[in-house]
């Protein structure tokens, strides 16, 4: 997608300085950098300081970080730590363990000579197969909105939580993928972002990259959703999600559940968008899924452009007071309407599932 004008992916290899080049979205909105990635520790620092965040681009940056572990030391042993270091660097998002064990399942018996390029070749087709899969998602995810705007004829509102959109993936996004397909299909819309405090990913990225692709949006308050639902100011809902199970329950940024709360209680449909990566075939109980509690500082500090336009960080809260900082939390699958995948929609459900995937 664009910024400025300009096509990006937000990860890429650069064969000539032999680096992986990612976007440091801790910068934006106010600040764009390409940063590189020389080492598979700056992979895995990236990740837990959220220079990449979003559990598809995660999952990239994972294998790309395989790729700098062998460039570095091409040693089993060496490479073997640097995966497991890998997946315990932030532990909801599944597409995380899902990249390293798929690269690692392609590594094992191939010659150390040729390690390095069966890694590559296997990182920047993990990247390109997610691209595939969101721009499928959003075709999918079009038909709804296609359906929405026949019987309305008016303008499609459409309320979204975090950024699920494409500095989250490779290209595309998974939540703000059918936005961008039914924009480009001249579909009159409008999008209300959440600003989902504490890192405020809605304000900074979302909202950031819908206005590079000319997309209508209005952020509001984390707590406002409830209320334009009342008022009959959304139709729709589309989320993102770090991990969905095989039961339909779905991990996403923390606030995602009051959300679909608030639009089932007002018969607004709550759509959950996703890539087969983030699907865990394992865990059925939502319980068991780790939910990441991060720094206390990103609730109780915010960064923001003082009047010389410097970026600065202020505290917020009472010196003394206690932070808890959850950085997600499970929506039953009775509250998701449908999960729209690279297969297509499906119900939120064992059944749902097994009838795409298996």
């Amino acid at each position: 997608m664009k910024i400025e004008g300009k096509e990006y992916r937000t990860i890429w290899f650069d064969e000539k300085n032999q680096a992986v080049k990612i976007i440091d979205q801790t910068k934006l909105p106010h600040q764009f950098i390409i940063k590189d990635l020389k080492t598979v520790k700056d992979a895995i620092n990236a990740i837990k300081v959220m220079e990449v965040r979003g559990a598809p681009l995660i999952g990239g940056t994972a294998a790309y970080g395989i790729v700098l572990a062998i460039m570095e030391k091409n040693d089993l042993n060496f490479i073997k730590k640097s995966a497991e270091e890998l997946i315990q660097s932030r532990p909801t998002a599944i597409n995380l363990k899902w990249a390293v064990d798929r690269m690692m399942k392609k590594l094992s018996g191939v010659n150390n000579n040729e390690l390095l390029k069966v890694a590559l070749d296997e990182a920047k087709a993990i990247c390109e197969e997610d691209v595939k899969f969101c721009e499928n998602i959003g075709l999918n995810g079009l038909k709804i909105i296609e359906e929405i705007y026949k019987k309305k004829k008016d303008k499609v509102n459409i309320l979204t939580h975090c950024n699920a959109g494409w500095l989250a993936t490779i290209n595309w996004g998974t939540a703000t993928s059918p936005i961008y397909h039914a924009h480009k299909k001249g579909i009159p819309l409008h999008v209300w972002v959440d600003e989902t405090r504490p890192r405020n990913q809605g304000a900074n990225l979302t909202s950031y990259e819908l206005n590079e692709e000319e997309v209508p949006n209005t952020i509001i308050a984390d707590n406002t959703g409830g209320i334009l639902m009342q008022r009959g100011e959304v139709d729709m809902c589309i989320v993102g999600t770090d991990r969905t199970l095989s039961t339909g329950d779905v991990a996403n940024k923390i606030g995602t559940y009051l959300k679909a709360l608030a639009a089932k209680d007002n018969n607004v449909p709550f759509y959950v968008a996703l890539p087969s990566s983030t699907i865990d075939w394992k865990i059925e109980d939502f319980k068991d899924i780790p939910i990441e509690e991060r720094n206390s500082e990103e609730l109780s500090h915010v960064e923001g452009l003082d009047e010389n336009n410097n970026v600065k960080k202020v505290l917020i809260y009472p010196k003394k007071s206690k932070v808890m900082n959850l950085a997600f939390d499970v929506t039953p699958a009775k509250y998701v309407t449908g999960l729209i995948t690279e297969k297509g929609v499906c119900e939120a459900s064992k059944e749902g599932l097994r009838k795409l995937f298996k």
